[in-house]
């Protein structure tokens, strides 16, 4: 199977780190992690592109297996999201599609192996955007360096490039200690891209070594980094170094749903992502299977007044 990250052993530590109750189960036809999340109204379960099989019947045993959890947890509904689209297609008759939480689309970049020990092989550069690759390569002559951190107080310089974008586009951030236990993790790596001690641009990555996937989870610049093309040259030494890793697969982790305009919070996202030479990976999407249906529609009802508050 092909399990991400966010389904694993892995990610039910970083969930326990963060105080967070979970429910995990691997099986020869599935695997699963629940985790336990709370509303005013009650307790649901939520599987961040989970759960994971690779055949139907595989996926009928996983969910009646997170029913039988979520009776015992007192859950009010489960929301789940399924890698394979058409398993939408086979969920339970109490199932509703609800706004997507973790991306339905993202791009994907399938990475070659290294070449007589090239660090750019001609199709590795072939996947890199010309434009971007030049200036990747002129880096040092603008005074450019690209630092990795490991210390989880490093992680404010992410947080107020995050902040700043947050304002502009009017997009929440994950709060400092979310953020902080993240990078706090084995598979967690902050990159900082710096000229004259000032923070251009900055992101974090998870690396999956089962899977041989780097996921490009969190970043931003600044607008000092804009006209150096920061985030361009990030996001290559990301690339660069998951290939000399030996992985297999870049995850851009998300892009704008297909026939986004340009007043998607995404679309300047998506467009760049999309000037590397990759692929698009569609998901089924962001599915509740309500248990309760009165408190279902409690909770419903609470966010849209939450929403309307704000």
């Amino acid at each position: 199977m092909n399990i991400p990250i966010t389904q694993s052993k892995k990610w039910q530590k970083l969930q326990e780190n963060l105080g967070e109750i979970s429910h995990f189960e691997s099986t020869d036809d599935y695997q699963f992690l629940a985790i336990e999340k709370h509303t005013k109204a009650g307790n649901y379960l939520f599987l961040p592109y989970g759960p994971v099989a690779e055949t139907k019947e595989g996926f009928k045993k996983a969910i009646s297996k997170l029913e039988s959890i979520a009776k015992e947890s007192n859950a009010i509904f489960i929301r789940i999201e399924p890698m394979l689209p058409e398993f939408a297609k086979i969920l339970p008759k109490n199932s509703k599609k609800t706004k997507d939480i973790e991306p339905a689309e993202t791009w994907i970049l399938d990475l070659p192996q290294q070449e007589n020990g090239q660090a750019v092989s001609p199709a590795l550069k072939s996947l890199l955007p010309s434009r971007l690759y030049r200036y990747y390569k002129n880096r040092e002559k603008q005074g450019i360096t690209v630092e990795t951190s490991h210390n989880p107080e490093d992680i404010k310089y992410l947080l107020k490039l995050q902040k700043a974008l947050a304002t502009k586009k009017g997009i929440t951030t994950f709060t400092e200690n979310y953020l902080k236990t993240e990078l706090e993790q084995s598979f967690a790596t902050l990159y900082l891209l710096k000229k004259d001690h000032n923070i251009l641009a900055a992101g974090l990555v998870f690396d999956d070594e089962e899977t041989k996937t780097r996921y490009n989870l969190q970043g931003a610049q600044s607008e000092e980094g804009r006209p150096l093309h920061a985030t361009g040259i990030l996001t290559i030494q990301l690339i660069l170094d998951a290939v000399n890793k030996g992985y297999k697969t870049f995850d851009f982790w998300g892009i704008a749903p297909e026939g986004a305009d340009k007043n998607h919070p995404w679309y300047g996202f998506t467009a760049f992502k999309k000037t590397f030479n990759g692929r698009e990976q569609k998901y089924a999407g962001t599915y509740d299977i309500i248990l309760n249906p009165t408190k279902y529609k409690l909770i419903t009802a609470l966010k849209k007044l939450k929403k309307l508050i704000h």
